[in-house]
């Protein structure tokens, strides 16, 4: 597990920026934390990221925005909404195992209501305190290709952290 502690929503977007230019296509990222610990803020970084132009909105009342246009498609999934035996009948599976959509990055916000998960994926958990801040915890599943993400963060001197910023950081 990698914990970043970042200093503020614009980090928060940056870290996004960086998943969006570096993760591959068929990439999964289930995202867990309270309303209003920046989910949204993270996955408007990754569009960013891919170089998408169109806002990017939490589709908390639409389920799912596709954003084709960038360096690789991006699916974002909101399932605050919903139950688990709700999301099961969606056939989420189809946005990462590529065979109805063109393989993208999927975020799924709320991942926890996801009654089922891929072989693969990256869990960031997203939190926020008075007392310690914004903070990040990421955690590669699977076969999740962390090297060069966890390459990118090591290197990452324009990304706004807090000074000793990563702890346990996979390489």
């Amino acid at each position: 597990m990698t914990t970043l502690f970042l200093t503020d929503a614009e980090a928060t977007r940056s870290l996004g920026v960086r998943l969006g230019n570096c993760l591959p296509a068929g990439s999964v990222i289930l995202l867990e934390g309270d309303l209003g610990a920046g989910k949204t803020t993270l996955v408007q970084g990754i569009g960013e990221g891919l170089g998408i132009e169109d806002a990017i909105v939490s589709p908390t009342f639409t389920l799912i925005n596709e954003y084709p246009e960038g360096r690789i498609p991006l699916y974002h999934l909101d399932l605050y909404r919903l139950e688990p035996s709700e999301v099961e009948v969606l056939n989420l599976e189809s946005y990462w195992e590529g065979a109805e959509f063109p393989l993208g990055i999927v975020a799924i916000e709320w991942a926890e209501r996801l009654p089922y998960k891929p072989q693969s994926y990256l869990y960031l958990r997203l939190s926020y305190s008075p007392e310690s801040g914004r903070q990040a915890e990421l955690v590669s599943v699977g076969n999740f290709d962390w090297g060069a993400l966890a390459q990118d963060l090591g290197q990452a001197k324009d990304l706004p952290l807090q000074p000793e910023t990563m702890r346990d950081l996979e390489a």
